[in-house]
């Protein structure tokens, strides 16, 4: 019989949760849909940041112990979110990101960006 496995940590956030899921979904959007001018450019720059504010969570969450450490992790996930909608306004904005493509992702990393800063809130007050 397959048993499901036990999720504990960082991998039972809601942030962890959407910050991978979106990262996946920016990763296969700048392959499949930017021009290919834009795949070496932004593209990979986007790739980049959206994998970074994953990575730095994940970092930041494993510092639970180090409150310092904690909130400068959450800090630099935060400023790869606000720099993930930087990318996206430059490609929207340059006509290679599709309207609602644009809409999806800037207001999943607008939602994902105030989960980050209300942690990073509640670590600064001790409250994690």
């Amino acid at each position: 019989m397959h048993q499901s496995r036990r999720l504990t940590g960082y991998e039972d956030t809601e942030i962890y949760q959407l910050a991978k899921q979106l990262a996946v979904e920016i990763h296969r959007m700048t392959l499949e849909e930017l021009p290919k001018f834009e795949m070496y450019e932004e593209g990979s720059q986007i790739r980049r940041s959206s994998k970074s504010v994953v990575a730095n969570f994940v970092e930041a969450y494993g510092m639970k112990r180090y409150p310092g450490d904690m909130i400068r992790y959450l800090t630099y996930s935060l400023a790869s979110c606000d720099e993930t909608k930087s990318h996206l306004e430059m490609l929207h904005e340059s006509g290679s990101l599709a309207p609602e493509r644009f809409e999806y992702f800037y207001g999943q990393y607008r939602r994902l960006g105030a989960m980050l800063y209300n942690f990073r809130g509640a670590a600064i007050q001790g409250r994690i």
